[in-house]
């Protein structure tokens, strides 16, 4: 047998910066491990700058390639002399940290989070000073460790500087310490190698062999050359030596390594890959445990107070089947070591509503019949067919989702509770990672190719959306450019590749991160826009794919004016029997005049149902009780329609009505137990999910992974890979080919954006509860909406408008009776609490009036 041998050396990349080092770097983190990977690597790091934000993205697709991955960043340091803002001067060199473990990256979180912190949004300093003789409160941070450091020298370097900054690197990191060599074929690169090996052995630091990697392949090159034009604000034409020289800032070849390095400088680099065994995937974290009274544990606690809301909710006595689910859901909680989630969700909702803050959790969560007990949503699951696993399961290991609104205009004391109750050390909203979207991507890159600026806003302005350079090529050819030209396919290209990179984080709409300890040694923070608001690096795709959880703090306007709407009932009309306000369990279920004034389509103003799209389907449809509600908000949406769902539901509704001739079949018993309710068709996500369980053969866990690739796959594609899955496991078990492709259409319909009936029974209940509000207390309905503005879809003037169509008498503003808000008025004759009341406008209306001035 004979013995197999490479001649190449062993060689991992330590220093690599993805696109999440914005117009930095020019590759997608799984573009990086792919090509890695392809080339034989040992392994690979992440190290954008003073940032962790394109490390779970690359630890994704690390796994996914078995390729091993060291978590690091890169900073620029800064001479201690030097203020911000200023020519650092030949004092200057880069930084690379990478965690050797647990604690080596928090430690390297916390750092982060400290620099970030202390600097304006997007940027940060970090001196020398800072690493060796840091202030008390981070001195735990001095030297970094649990991290291996690398030194980069600045190109190119005096050996003066370099050899006083080797001997004080030596002195803060100790064994620890590296003085990195990176080779890029620049005119100085050999004198360079040379200080550099020479200050190495000189000070006893080992040196390991760099890549300075920004992009996965040489073509990326222009790429790159337009990401740095944008950074600097001029045309590529004009940034000089801005520009890298070369394209050797992509991952080479291990031959061409073994021809640039010295074999101990790339035998450093396996080295410390073998050294760092952190890996990203191993993050846990606990929710706080200050929620949990004294004596008991979370979980008696959260099964305690389940079975105290279901008393509650079930006041004749609690189901034997909901009991069972209870216990179903309980368990699976405890197995996965949830209950403290849940508490930290309770809590939070107990809060609003001691503050009489109208809140309802909706989403996923609306499965749960733990969430309906513990009053988080007020969707009975026991009433609908919706899959609990759409929201919490064992084979997918992935947190649950819950979604709660606030009102809008309250939604900020919630907030602010959350930060005070547990610190701004522990709690954070997750980030949004705003992209390069079409317009604003032509826009950039026409620039920065010098593109007559005319040119580049009547190109810009015709293209709301396009997939690819050869999509683009076509409509640019519609509008009159000639798309052989080089700078026109040149522009195409490059705009396509750089569409939907990272641009910068901005903040999440109100997803929070809380944490029994320090939030910083979890995920990097930094000041988010918006005065006193922190935000993690990670966004809401980053946590789920890490198995973290995050609590959606939501605003809705509609909340806001429900409940000024039900105080104003109750201030006109006097309490309930039971001296309690009117609150939304007061308002009559099934009531006939609201339906017949929904079908009608009169419905300004109206939750979710208020839109022109909307009141087209409502006459045609003709909602005439919850659940009809629930099919009407979710079926007017890209996906039923683009699913081809819309239509032959709305003939089976007429069929079942007698109003037309035929019949409504099913293809199988199976498959009639998951769509009976809705006639035979598909029009919620969990529905899908439940055909590909029945007729394809998926597991739940399987199923729920369809789910995140049908919400994904406008971006990022990866539907195609479940067709012949799907396509096969429904042949097996008896349907036709046929049926089975038309299932799957129908499946890439909901990918561009299909409904879950979880959003729409919660959305529904609003719904309602807003039209018959209209319908029966039209002065009170738009008072409320006036004073809850900005929300919907119509200004104030059609609200009024539409009022006074509907008999409500309309007093303008007047200095002499208004005040800031619209408010009742008793008209002769009719006073309260029997009286309808007339609506007087506010001061609120007036324009260029502030609320002190009034």
């Amino acid at each position: 047998m004979v013995a197999q041998f490479s001649l190449l050396p062993d060689y991992a990349e330590l220093f690599c910066r993805s696109n999440f080092s914005f117009l930095h770097g020019a590759s997608h983190a799984d573009e990086l491990v792919e090509r890695a990977a392809e080339l034989g690597y040992r392994g690979i790091a992440i190290t954008d700058e003073c940032s962790l934000a394109g490390a779970p993205r690359m630890h994704v697709a690390a796994q996914a390639h078995g390729l091993p991955l060291v978590i690091g960043s890169y900073f620029d340091v800064t001479p201690d002399d030097v203020a911000p803002g200023h020519d650092p001067g030949p004092g200057a060199f880069g930084l690379v940290l990478l965690a050797q473990n647990r604690e080596g990256y928090g430690n390297l979180s916390e750092l982060i989070s400290w620099r970030r912190m202390a600097a304006p949004k997007g940027s940060y300093t970090l001196t020398s000073r800072m690493l060796s003789a840091p202030p008390a409160e981070f001195a735990h941070l001095r030297g970094m460790p649990d991290c291996f450091a690398i030194l980069v020298p600045a190109y190119p370097v005096r050996a003066d500087v370099l050899d006083a900054q080797v001997a004080w690197f030596r002195a803060t990191f100790g064994d620890r310490a590296r003085l990195g060599l990176v080779q890029l074929q620049r005119a100085l690169d050999g004198a360079q190698r040379e200080e550099i090996r020479a200050a190495g052995e000189r000070r006893g630091v080992r040196i390991v062999a760099l890549g300075d990697v920004t992009m996965h392949r040489r073509s990326c090159k222009a790429l790159q050359d337009v990401m740095t034009a944008i950074r600097v604000g001029m045309p590529v034409a004009e940034c000089g030596y801005a520009l890298a020289p070369n394209a050797e800032q992509h991952l080479r070849s291990r031959q061409r390594i073994g021809q640039l390095y010295a074999p101990d400088e790339i035998a450093q680099t396996c080295a410390i890959l073998d050294a760092c065994d952190f890996d990203l995937g191993s993050l846990r974290y606990e929710y706080p445990d200050e929620i949990v009274p004294h004596g008991l544990t979370p979980t008696r606690y959260l099964e305690q107070e389940t079975f105290a809301g279901a008393a509650v909710r079930y006041p004749q006595g609690i189901p034997e089947k909901v009991k069972k689910q209870i216990r179903h859901e309980l368990d699976l909680i405890a197995r996965l070591n949830y209950e403290p989630f849940f508490l930290t969700v309770y809590d939070i909702v107990k809060y609003a509503r001691s503050q009489n803050i109208l809140c309802q959790g909706r989403g996923s969560a609306a499965n749960s019949v733990v969430c309906y007990c513990l009053g988080i949503t007020e969707v009975d699951p026991d009433q609908s067919t919706m899959l609990f696993e759409r929201f919490i399961s064992e084979e997918r290991g992935e947190p649950p989702d819950i979604d709660v609104d606030f009102e809008h205009q309250r939604r900020e004391e919630v907030i602010q509770h959350i930060y005070g109750k547990y610190g701004k050390e522990r709690a954070a909203l997750a980030a949004a990672v705003s992209t390069y979207r079409p317009r604003g991507v032509l826009r950039e890159t026409g620039k920065a190719l010098g593109v007559d600026p005319m040119l580049v806003d009547r190109v810009a302005k015709g293209h709301r959306w396009f997939d690819g350079s050869r999509d683009l090529l076509k409509q640019f050819a519609s509008t009159g450019l000639d798309p052989q030209t080089p700078l026109i396919r040149t522009w195409a290209e490059l705009a396509a590749r750089l569409l939907n990179f990272p641009r910068h984080l901005s903040q999440h709409s109100g997803g929070f991160v809380i944490s029994r300890g320090k939030l910083t040694r979890l995920v990097p923070v930094e000041n988010a826009a918006m005065d006193g608001r922190r935000v993690i690096q990670w966004d809401k795709d980053d946590l789920e794919a890490l198995g973290l959880m995050k609590v959606d703090v939501l605003a809705l306007g509609m909340l806001s004016a429900l409940h000024r709407a039900f105080d104003m009932r109750t201030a006109w009309r006097g309490p309930q029997e039971d001296g309690q306000p009117f609150t939304l369990k007061d308002i009559p279920q099934d009531d006939e005049p609201t339906y017949d004034m929904i079908c009608r389509a009169d419905t300004v103003g109206v939750f979710q149902i208020e839109s022109r799209a909307q009141m087209s389907m409502l006459p045609r449809l003709r909602p005439r009780n919850y659940y009809d509600l629930v099919v009407q908000v979710s079926i007017v949406r890209p996906g039923p329609i683009q699913g081809g769902a819309v239509h032959p539901y709305l003939k089976r509704r007429r069929i079942v009505a007698g109003e037309e001739e035929g019949e409504v079949t099913y293809p199988s018993d199976a498959l009639k137990e998951v769509l009976v309710r809705t006639l035979g068709v598909p029009i919620f996500q969990e529905q899908v999910m439940q055909i590909a369980i029945v007729a394809a053969g998926f597991t739940p866990g399987e199923a729920d992974e369809l789910r995140r690739a049908m919400a994904a796959w406008k971006r990022k594609g990866n539907l195609e890979k479940y067709h012949d899955k799907i396509i096969d496991g429904m042949l097996e078990r008896g349907y036709t080919r046929e049926f089975a492709e038309q299932i799957f259409e129908q499946i890439k319909g909901f990918g561009e954006y299909g409904f879950p009936e979880s959003h729409a029974a919660s959305f529904a209940k609003l719904a309602y509860a807003s039209s018959w509000l209209k319908c029966h207390e039209p002065a009170i309905f738009v008072a409320s909406l006036l004073n809850s503005q900005p929300m919907g879809f119509y200004a104030p003037a059609q609200l009024v408008q539409d009022a006074k169509r509907h008999g409500v008498k309309v007093f303008p503003a007047d200095v002499t009776r208004s005040g800031w808000e619209a408010s009742l008025e008793a008209l002769p004759g009719q006073p309260p609490p029997h009286g309808q009341p007339a609506v007087r406008l506010g001061l609120s209306l007036v324009r260029g009036l502030g609320e002190a001035a009034a």
